[in-house]
């Protein structure tokens, strides 16, 4: 058709499109007249058109009435043949390769979906990498009671595979029951401190206590074994609120270890307070984290430890409210109780303070706001500086004072050794309020080994 366009030419003089062939004897020759009267003639004398019928006679279309009968019959006995093998043969074999369901065209198909689960989800994939890695921990103590005397008690929370030869990192308070005195790392007469690992669950380790810390809640054991899985710890600075949280830990007891509980991140830098008055900045989780828990990990996606677990700041009354030590702050204490049993480098004032004071009594006996020295360390900066028992820190350094925690914020910005100004409000001997005074003195921090 290509070729038809390419050579068509309007011919003015004749009114017609005229077609030129080319070389090939294969083309053909076209004509298009203009109808009109004159040339009626023409067209039923061309070799391509033609008006002429010549009706058959009778005799001839009565001889043809039998063949056709007979060709009718064969056609009909064929398509039959035909039509009975399409759908004896046909359809079976296609409905069989089409899962059995023949389809037909006018008819929508109904699709039948087979759903396969190949994938594993985050929380297994942790679950599978880490639970190797965190332990049981059981303490037995003696504890004394009125009625009946001294009794044996036990205890027990998780921990979690710090180094593969045998160090494992808790919570202080899981094992503090068993310690002799509220510092040092030695154990009580009459206790025991012991790690289960959770494939040899029938043969529990004796621990040692290598060093704790009270202000983190922290504490590092040992035991004599190698080549342990030690668990892998991340950058809790790069935690961020929303993402997934996954603890495993060993709740209400040893029977349940091992157990698996998943969430989300809730907040950052939590600061919340603890009995004694001190306070901590904690990671918060909606993840179910219950007592046994405490020592345990807090996890990210990619199965890395972004918080050690504790339940001891958890009320009862509280669901999805769960708290864990940040990671960085663990393994910055983990490695200075191993390397000197104690954190090195935390300053100590050397005094401790009366929480029990605050605005209202200050307001009452007509003394400034501050902190109410309770007893002074024999030997420490606060002592060697002429500190004593009943003066009232008001300014630290020359920042004001009026809480514990301002305190603690601002002597943590120094080192052991700093050389620092301690503001006093000192009440005379004689008890007379009306003539105490104002006292600035310089103070050397040491070095807080608790």
């Amino acid at each position: 058709m290509d070729d038809f366009n390419k050579y068509d030419k309007y011919n003015n003089q004749n009114n017609s499109w005229n077609y030129t062939p080319g070389n090939n004897p294969d083309q053909y020759s076209y004509s298009y007249y203009k109808y009109n009267e004159d040339k009626y003639d023409d067209l039923k004398t061309s070799s391509f058109y033609n008006e002429g019928y010549k009706k058959p006679s009778r005799g001839k279309l009565k001889g043809l009435v039998v063949p056709m009968i007979v060709v009718a019959l064969i056609s009909s006995l064929l398509t039959g043949g035909i039509v009975g093998a399409y759908f004896t043969y046909f359809i079976p074999e296609n409905s069989s390769s089409n899962n059995g369901s023949y389809k037909n065209p006018d008819i929508t198909p109904i699709k039948q979906i087979e759903i396969v689960d190949n994938t594993v989800s985050v929380e297994s994939a942790v679950a599978e990498k880490v639970s190797p890695s965190i332990v049981g921990v059981s303490v037995s103590f003696q504890s004394s009671n009125f009625l009946f005397g001294l009794q044996e008690s036990q205890g027990s929370g998780s921990g979690i595979i710090y180094r593969s030869d045998g160090y494992i990192i808790t919570n202080n308070h899981v094992i503090e029951d068993a310690m002799l005195g509220s510092s040092g790392n030695k154990i009580a007469p009459g206790s025991k401190i012991q790690v289960i690992l959770p494939n040899q669950v029938d043969k529990p380790y004796d621990a040692t206590v290598v060093g704790r810390d009270v202000k983190t809640d922290l504490a590092i054991l040992k035991i004599n074994a190698s080549e342990l899985p030690a668990a892998d710890f991340g950058n809790s600075d790069e935690v961020r609120v929303g993402e997934k949280a996954i603890a495993i830990g060993n709740p209400a007891g040893l029977e349940f270890m091992g157990s698996v509980t998943s969430g989300i991140i809730s907040g950052l830098n939590r600061e919340l307070k603890f009995d004694d008055g001190k306070s901590m900045k904690l990671i918060q989780t909606d993840a179910a984290i219950n007592p046994g828990n405490s020592g345990g990990a807090l996890l990210n996606s990619k199965g890395e430890v972004i918080g050690i677990n504790t339940s001891k700041i958890g009320g009862a009354n509280f669901e999805g409210l769960g708290f864990a030590i940040p990671s960085n702050i663990a393994v910055e204490v983990a490695e200075s109780l191993i390397e000197s049993g104690y954190v090195k480098g935390r300053p100590q004032l050397g005094i401790t303070v009366d929480t029990r004071f605050n605005s209202e009594i200050a307001k009452r006996n007509n003394v400034p706001e501050g902190i109410l020295v309770y007893s002074v360390e024999p030997l420490s900066g606060a002592y060697q500086a002429g500190i004593r028992t009943g003066d009232i820190i008001t300014k630290f350094n020359g920042v004001p004072i009026t809480t514990f925690n301002e305190l603690e914020t601002q002597k943590n910005k120094y080192k052991a050794g700093d050389t620092v100004e301690v503001t006093i409000y000192r009440i005379p001997e004689s008890g007379a309020v009306s003539e105490g005074k104002y006292m600035t003195l310089k103070v050397v921090l040491g070095e807080d080994k608790g």
